[in-house]
């Protein structure tokens, strides 16, 4: 855990990085978040600054908080803009928790009130910080708290997994494996089938899908830390995930099956072959998302033993409101009804131009 305080004589200053400078301090911020906690994940890496501005062509920011030549805080920032929704400052887009790692309180208000400057300096709707506790600050006015992190704490061994879960668990994951599906693990060479999967499965949801550019750079960038998962039957992918593992942690961004092959439990298979993969490495948690409080997907996860962890997106917002582009803002409903009539070969085309414009 860090527990610094600036030396004697030493101002705490707030310096932001641009891209270009970024390659640099990487090591250094790194190391930092490293030690922030026992539990890291993947996530939290300052790396995913070169994979959103490579991947989405987002310009990005590295707010370090540094006193006498040592870093004390840190906060990635993300510009995403778009034609039809506008400028947002986040921290960081596609991730579900990111935000502030600072050593004190009084860093991390140096480093928020330093991105509400920032976020007025390129003049956009609001700062959105996807943090995990309430930060107690002037600016942030507003906060959406309706999500959970849902989370489950790990055994030694996949033997004490297995004998963890419900009966009815066991017996669906053991449903899944009677249809004999081929489980593959690896990298880019698997990214046109999880995409085929993913595509589907978010055309289905009626949501805009990433470009497969995103998850390349992904696994380009963590190698060996970042893995994909896809099981198929008869040569056809059915269900694919994308694993981060960090340090004591493993999450899982990404995850789709087919609709259609439900009744096969394809899905529960697949997140039993996750959560031994995490087992196997040797982590402590396994993180399946965030989820609405007592929603399907928040049951789905809660079965497997997963509890829920806070959720806090705070903003310091200059034009609208914050819940404005979520998802299940009535105002969309009527597009995303569009969408899930639209062919996938469409979405693919579309969703990536889109999504990149959405915080």
């Amino acid at each position: 855990m860090i527990r610094l305080k600036p030396l004697p004589g030493n101002e705490l200053a707030v310096v932001v990085h641009p891209r270009a400078a970024l390659p640099a301090r990487l090591p250094a911020l790194a190391d930092f978040v490293r030690r922030s906690a026992p539990v890291v994940p993947l996530g939290k890496h300052p790396a995913w600054l070169g994979v959103l501005n490579a991947a989405l062509g987002h310009e990005v920011f590295a707010l370090e908080a540094v006193s006498g030549g040592r870093t004390y805080g840190f906060l990635p920032l993300a510009l995403v803009s778009g034609p039809l929704f506008g400028r947002f400052l986040v921290s960081l887009p596609y991730l579900n928790s990111n935000g502030i790692v600072a050593a004190s309180a009084d860093v991390q208000s140096l480093l928020v009130t330093r991105a509400v400057t920032l976020a007025d300096e390129l003049n956009v709707r609001y700062l959105e910080l996807r943090q995990e506790s309430q930060l107690d600050h002037a600016d942030l006015d507003a906060a959406v708290t309706s999500k959970v992190h849902m989370r489950l704490a790990l055994p030694r061994s996949t033997d004490a997994l297995w004998k963890g879960f419900d009966p009815k668990v066991r017996n669906q994951v053991r449903k899944g494996e009677k249809h004999g599906f081929a489980v593959a693990w690896g990298g880019a060479e698997l990214l046109d089938r999880f995409y085929a999967v993913l595509t589907e499965n978010m055309r289905d949801l009626g949501t805009p899908v990433y470009g497969m550019g995103l998850f390349r750079e992904v696994l380009a960038t963590f190698p060996g830390d970042a893995e994909v998962c896809v099981l198929s039957t008869g040569g056809r992918p059915a269900a694919a995930a994308l694993l981060l593992h960090g340090w004591g942690t493993t999450e899982v961004p990404t995850a789709s099956a087919l609709k259609e092959l439900n009744p096969t439990c394809v899905n529960m298979l697949m997140y039993w072959h996750l959560l031994k993969r995490a087992v196997e490495r040797g982590q402590a948690e396994f993180d399946f998302g965030r989820s609405t409080a007592d929603g399907p997907t928040f049951r789905f996860k809660k079965q497997w033993g997963a509890v829920p962890h806070p959720a806090v997106w705070q903003y310091a917002v200059n034009d609208g409101e914050a819940r404005e582009l979520r998802p299940d803002n009535p105002r969309y409903q009527r597009a995303i009804r569009v969408w899930q009539r639209l062919p996938v070969g469409l979405t693919k085309l579309l969703g990536p131009a889109i999504v990149r414009g959405i915080p």
